[in-house]
């Protein structure tokens, strides 16, 4: 890639930002329309957890594939295709007629999606050669992702309360379409040097694994086990197979290797532990505001705001502590927190006091805005640096895998626990065993966070990286032995 100007560079962030901010703001601001889609669909509580479950699901199974077909083919021309693809689905989307039509465009959307963010990270690290100027690149993505977070329930509000859920959508549209002329104009190619080749049996893998894990947790409280248990033996046998195939292959889609570094571990259960909690809380709280309070979506937008902006005044401090004291120190302080949350609502029941209602939202929002920066930091600490873009995309697929567990985990809770002919008598009831496994999920937050960040754990990360740094080097010396 030829060396670009200083006002170049900054327009290549710009544009790879505006990708974050939609595909973000997507799924926080749709949070706040569930209900309207909720009543003019008609939809059951299920049919809800898939038009958030659908997109995350999508996007967990394929970052990584994504990730490495841009190294391959061209980091603009899938930067580009997934701009298309994502404006198109959400096109369709506002356009749905019916839920399962909504849930296979918001599929097609995912696609487009999965195209965008590691593909734009790559751009990124490639356009900011120099270190420092990288991590300040690097920065200001992180805070598009808070403001994302702090923007989205009052932007989906206001689109909800004063167009209809299907604006949501048609916000993607004219940012899609600005993104895509302004890549295709200033953005310039590039490839990696040695690409990862592809492991088409893993992805199938990754995708039966995560496709019927989350479809045996969604549809157990209503369907018959008959037609859930063969989707949790799927689950069990895809996961046998990646356990058994991935380690054969020389270039794996995911090396299970990382996991003998105590960090990797630990911050692939911290961001699926952390998402997973992210997507079960804004699931329950929106549904409670609308459907038990009546707030319309636009008020429910605004009580939000106590969550969302200490996640965003909080994430910015926690990447500068990151590099000043390291990860252990932001993870406890967020597991204290999310915890805490979470036990206000499941010990005390904080929804039916707006005093204790806004206390657990501002410390929901202040734990989350202290977990995202430590977590890919964690996750590549120790790696080789060839290794250092794939082990960060594990930790992205863990997110958004974390996520669509949340909402499949704490939705199936509340659909076994709920009356539909007395909602709003029983919604407080049927949702606290939901609020003690987000309880357990801010535990595990912190106590993984403080075991996996010790002496003992580097020397686990140094370890792994040797012997990944040992196999590389015996790989490039065979590869040129046969070439000879």
């Amino acid at each position: 890639m030829p060396e670009l100007t200083h006002r170049r560079r900054m327009l290549v962030l710009a544009i790879c930002c505006m990708s974050l901010l939609i595909v973000s703001l997507d799924t926080t601001a749709l949070n706040v329309g569930l209900p309207s889609m909720q009543r003019e669909l008609h939809a059951s509580t299920a049919g809800l957890q898939w038009t958030i479950d659908a997109y995350t699901l999508v996007l967990a199974s394929l970052l990584m594939l994504a990730g490495s077909t841009g190294d391959r083919v061209g980091r603009k021309k899938v930067f580009m295709t997934g701009l298309v693809v994502f404006s198109l689905g959400s096109l369709l989307c506002s356009l749905a007629p019916n839920l399962e039509s909504l849930i296979a465009f918001r599929m097609l959307q995912a696609v487009g999606g999965s195209m965008l963010n590691p593909v734009a990270m790559s751009i990124i690290t490639n356009t900011f050669t120099d270190p420092r100027e990288r991590a300040r690149a690097i920065g200001v993505w992180g805070a598009v992702v808070g403001i994302s977070m702090a923007a989205g329930p009052l932007v989906g509000g206001l689109l909800v309360e004063s167009v209809g859920w299907r604006a949501i959508f048609w916000v993607n549209l004219p940012v899609g379409l600005a993104a895509l002329l302004l890549t295709l104009r200033f953005v310039p190619e590039s490839r990696a040097p040695k690409a990862r080749r592809p492991d088409p049996v893993g992805q199938v893998l990754v995708i039966a694994l995560f496709g019927a894990l989350t479809y045996s947790i969604i549809e157990a409280p209503t369907a018959s086990a008959s037609t859930v248990l063969p989707f949790a033996a799927v689950a069990v046998a895809a996961l046998a197979g990646l356990l058994i195939y991935e380690p054969r292959r020389a270039e794996p889609l995911i090396d299970l290797r990382f996991f003998r570094s105590a960090p990797f571990s630990g911050a692939t259960v911290i961001a699926i532990s952390a998402f997973a909690s992210l997507g079960g809380f804004l699931f329950l709280s929106t549904l409670y505001l609308q459907n038990v309070r009546g707030l319309d979506a636009l008020h429910a937008g605004l009580w939000m705001l106590p969550m969302a902006v200490p996640m965003f005044l909080c994430a910015p401090f926690a990447g500068r502590l990151v590099g000043s004291r390291g990860p252990r120190l932001p993870l406890v302080i967020a597991g204290v927190a999310m915890t805490g949350s979470a036990v206000l609502f499941a010990a005390f029941e904080a929804e039916t006091s707006d005093t204790t209602l806004f206390l657990g939202y501002v410390l929901f929002g202040i734990g989350f805005g202290f977990v995202n920066a430590p977590i890919t930091n964690t996750a590549v600490s120790g790696m080789p640096r060839s290794q250092a873009g794939v082990a960060a995309a594990v930790a992205s697929t863990s997110r958004q895998l974390g996520q669509t567990l949340g909402v499949a985990v704490i939705g199936a809770v509340l659909a076994s626990g709920i009356s539909s002919s007395a909602y709003r008598q029983t919604f407080v009831t049927a949702a606290r065993p939901g609020w003690w496994i987000l309880a357990g999920c801010g535990l595990a937050v912190l106590v993984i966070g403080a075991l996996t960040n010790g002496r003992w754990a580097r020397t686990t990360a140094e370890r792994a990286a040797h012997r990944l740094e040992s196999a590389e080097i015996r790989q490039v010396v065979g590869t040129a032995g046969e070439r000879v």
